[in-house]
């Protein structure tokens, strides 16, 4: 008898460990990596290129390189997660980011150094899902509905930091580091988490592992190659017949892969990407929102970091401290967001996108009026206002896209929806990023700015008119 009551209590989900406060700080501790470092570059860029002698293009890869490798292996990286154990690769994904950024600090070359990023996108991926998936897995009701909040405003948090901070570990030159540190930097950061979750995270798994879709896992990474490499490097390389070629075999690739993903689940095999994940009205609906909202705010960091340091003439750490008020404002405003949410529904999203519309707007007129004279006084209103719109848009709209998915798809479901959001933000830098700086030499850097953050305007509102879209209440 007693072997009978022992048995079900051993596989029972309720038996799975919760995640507590202290494993709950270290898987957000391993989401902010991955995101302050896609960021943390911009504004050390120009001196990585004068230190190790490279030219634009090869910089464009410093940044490329990372979101690519990034956002190609995301989906594979959740579906390993759930097949070997999210706190086990989430360990190890951590160690690997640890190791690739001492690389990337110590590179002696240009082409080093783009090796060395494409390795840390892949850490990355092998990283960030688990942290969505353990939540999934390791909450439930209002503890997951906040630990997910918390995610949220982590992520928005740390695209903005990773700016700032970036600037201001360039400035310091630690031991004579200078840009190096924004790399090196990982490394303390990286061994506290890794002590940390090998005690306080706990392993989950899904309860039906499914094996890696290989067919699959190819044909994404090819859709989302052609897609991202020619859009983020072409400018940079005069865009060579390379870049079209990709670009033309993009559809190709995109419908092939949905073709086996289709045909896989057809014949009750398990396809890297379930197509019934996306019946999944909240899923489907945040996802299509998520991606004008990325590009939007990728786009704004580039131009903005370039706009004031080689337009505005400031150094590293006023252009990243001019967005202080944006961060500062998005981490108390995304606080109260599930309140909000608990009390107003998705329509929190939807004035959210209008607070956001009205902070770029006064970014625009303190652009126009006040130029060259930038710097965190003049931006204070528009950058505080855009900030406490965004946290009210992307926690939440993360928290929509997550709400349904089954908790055995955890991993799958994190994938995608990270995979979608890392890609968006590559395409923000290349799109309003060739935007602007194709702009640049016959508007000059005020006009070029003002358009650029109008042409944001847009996606803003068309972000606002598809929350009307979104369930009314979040599960």
């Amino acid at each position: 008898m007693t072997e009978t009551l022992t048995s079900p209590t051993v596989r029972s989900p309720v038996a799975t460990p919760r995640l507590g406060g202290l494993g709950l700080f270290t898987v957000l501790l391993g989401a902010a990596l991955p995101l302050i470092d896609f960021f943390i570059v911009n504004v050390a860029l120009p001196t990585i290129g004068r230190d190790l002698h490279a030219g634009e293009s090869v910089l464009e890869l410093v940044v490329a390189g990372y979101g690519v490798s990034y956002a190609v292996l995301l989906v594979l990286g959740g579906r390993l997660g759930d097949l070997f154990g999210r706190r086990e690769f989430f360990l190890y994904g951590m160690a690997a980011f640890g190791v690739t950024s001492l690389a990337c600090g110590l590179a002696p070359t240009a082409w080093t150094l783009v090796a060395a990023r494409v390795a840390q996108g892949a850490a990355a991926a092998a990283m960030l899902p688990q942290v969505l998936a353990t939540i999934q897995a390791a909450t439930s009701g209002q503890r997951r509905a906040k630990a997910m909040g918390l995610y949220g405003a982590t992520a928005g948090l740390s695209m903005v930091a990773g700016q700032i901070l970036g600037g201001v570990l360039v400035a310091a030159d630690i031991w004579g580091t200078g840009w190096r540190s924004v790399f090196l930097v990982n490394v303390p950061v990286v061994a506290v988490g890794l002590f940390l979750g090998a005690r306080a995270v706990p392993e989950t798994r899904s309860q039906h592992p499914e094996p890696v879709d290989g067919p699959g896992t190819v044909l994404l990474a090819v859709s989302l190659l052609t897609l991202l490499a020619p859009l983020t490097e072409g400018r940079a390389a005069g865009w060579p017949l390379w870049t079209w070629l990709a670009l033309a075999a993009f559809p190709f690739a995109a419908w092939a892969f949905y073709a086996v993903e289709r045909r896989a689940d057809r014949q009750g095999r398990t396809p890297l990407v379930p197509p019934s994940l996306f019946a999944l009205t909240s899923l489907r609906r945040g996802l299509v929102m998520m991606v004008p909202f990325s590009i939007g705010f990728s786009g704004f960091m580039f131009v903005i970091a370039v706009s004031l340091q080689q337009g505005a003439g400031l150094g590293p750490v006023s252009a990243g401290l001019a967005l202080t008020p944006m961060a500062l404002a998005f981490f108390v405003v995304s606080l109260y967001g599930p309140r909000l949410v608990s009390r107003f529904g998705t329509r929190v999203v939807t004035a959210g996108g209008l607070i956001q519309a009205v902070g770029i707007g006064l970014l625009v007129l303190t652009a126009w009026r006040s130029w060259p004279h930038l710097g965190v006084w003049e931006l204070l209103p528009g950058a505080a206002v855009a900030g406490a719109g965004q946290a009210l848009q992307l926690p939440i709209i993360m928290r929509i896209v997550l709400s349904e998915v089954p908790t055995a798809r955890a991993g799958v479901g994190g994938g995608v929806m990270v995979t979608t959001q890392q890609s968006a933000l590559a395409l923000g830098v290349a799109t309003l990023g060739t935007l602007f700086l194709t702009l640049v030499p016959g508007m000059g850097m005020r006009d070029a700015l003002v358009t650029t953050l109008l042409v944001q305007l847009a996606g803003i509102a068309l972000t606002a008119a598809l929350s009307l879209r979104l369930p009314r209440t979040i599960s």
